[in-house]
């Protein structure tokens, strides 16, 4: 997995995860690659540092070898494990869900599932805060 930092036209900017960088330029050349706030189409990586601010001012490598990446891989994995168990899965009927429970139609709780571009894009438009589940290898990969 690698994550770029992408940047719209319209400003926009967000971090994304591709399968490998040959994923990410076979998507873009595609015209799959869209902001993930407004859905521009135009969309180019960001500049960025591969490295991790910690709490003591030192810089982190997250080089895909080190062992900060291994231990901010293994993080990802409990955070996405965490929700997966700890919260409802609603399918394809997140943004319905999402909605709900944002405009107080239903009781708060946690929830995961599936989204399209446009529902994703809605959400946000209406103010509604969601995070994406990060999608990991195994560590054999």
């Amino acid at each position: 997995m690698i994550q770029y930092s992408l940047q719209c036209s319209k400003g926009h900017r967000y971090d994304a995860w591709f399968k490998n960088a040959d994923a990410y330029d076979q998507q873009q050349a595609r015209g799959i690659v869209s902001c993930a706030v407004c859905g521009d189409g135009a969309v180019e990586k960001a500049p960025m540092a591969p490295a991790v601010a910690r709490t003591d001012g030192e810089k982190v490598s997250l080089s895909s070898g080190s062992a900060e990446a291994r231990r901010f891989r293994e993080l990802l994995r409990a955070y996405r494990q965490k929700v997966m168990s700890e919260a409802d899965y609603v399918g394809d009927k997140f943004a319905e869900e999402a909605r709900k429970i944002h405009f107080e139609e239903t009781e708060a709780r946690g929830i995961y599932g599936e989204a399209t571009r446009d529902e994703v894009i809605a959400l946000a438009d209406d103010g509604i805060e969601f995070m994406p589940l990060p999608d990991l290898p195994e560590e054999h990969n």
